[in-house]
This record gives structure tokens, sequence and C-alpha cells, in this order.
């Protein structure tokens, strides 16, 4: 929490808005619009990874549905001050009311850990099968965007792919 603290008030901290309202399209078919980035200004890493969270709420549909998106705003100082934190695209839900979030990290084992420590907190609001994470080293989230087979040569472990960006539309 000090080190967002330290993040917020430099104002090093940032939501971008150029990446809202894209489309990204994966390869078990669903898509997702980003809602929200979340940006920390630092050095670019030095060993980027991309991480890949999906999750479904187990009490939110419908109208319930906006609260979620709001809500959103508020975890950001949860996640920023882990250590590797570069940035997020917070998407919508998908069309199984899947909701996704694609990380740049900088260091795969603090990607891992972050995404271990989010587990245990979608624990509370997710059923537990529909919580799933994939880390993948070497790979920036903006090469991913611009073009989306730099994940060709990634070997996949689950089928279908659900954490595998195959287009982007702006």
């Amino acid at each position: 929490m000090g080190t967002t603290a330290l993040l917020l008030a430099r104002g090093r901290v940032s939501l971008p808005r150029q990446k809202v309202g894209a489309h990204l399209r994966f390869a078990d078919g669903t898509s997702g619009r980003v809602f929200r980035e979340t940006l920390v200004e630092r050095e670019p890493p030095e060993e980027p990874c991309l991480l890949v969270v999906e999750f479904r709420l187990r009490l939110l549909h419908g109208r319930l549905h906006a609260l979620f998106l709001w809500e959103c705003i508020l975890n950001t100082p949860l996640f920023v001050g882990f250590p590797g934190f570069v940035s997020n695209l917070w998407l919508d839900r998908d069309e199984q009311d899947r909701y996704r979030g694609l990380y740049e990290w900088d260091d795969p084992a603090g990607a891992q850990f972050y995404a271990r420590a989010l587990w245990r907190v979608l624990e509370l609001v997710s059923p537990r099968d529909s919580i799933h994470y994939r880390v993948v080293p070497g790979v920036r989230r903006d090469d991913v965007l611009r073009d989306p087979h730099v994940l060709d040569q990634v070997d996949s472990e689950t089928a279908p792919e659900w954490w595998r960006v195959v287009a982007t539309t702006p």
C-alpha cells in the first residue's frame, strides 16, 4: 500500500483512454471490449511478460453488471503497487459472462505472485472453477495488441485457448 500511495502522490498512475473501446477476440471464439486501462509510468520492463486473467462473477448479472465496471476503479490501489506492475487492460464480460484482464508485468515471477494473490480475492466473488490465469514470459502486452501472431509460438496448456488474443479492433 505504501508503494501505491507514493505512485499516486507522484502522479505516476494514469487511466489512458486510447485503448478504451477496443475489442479483443480470443482463440476460444469469445471477445471482450476494453472498458478501462491502468498504467504506471516507469522504466520499460527488463523481463516483460503478459498476464491474462479470466473469471466469472457469482452474483452480478443484468443491471448489476454496471456496478462492477464502476467498482473496478476502487480496486486500482490494490494492484498498482505490486512489484513489477506495468499496465492492465480491463475487459468487459464476454459472451459467456467472463471478465478478463490483460496485464503487462516486469518479471514473470512477480506476475505469478500477483495472480495467486488475486485468485484468493476472486474466490470470494467467483466460482472457483471460473478463475484462470496465464503468464507468458517475454511478451509485451502492446506487441500482442499490434500483432496477436506474436503468441503463435507459445505452447498451449489449455484448450480452448481462452487467454490467446487472436485479433484486436480499435
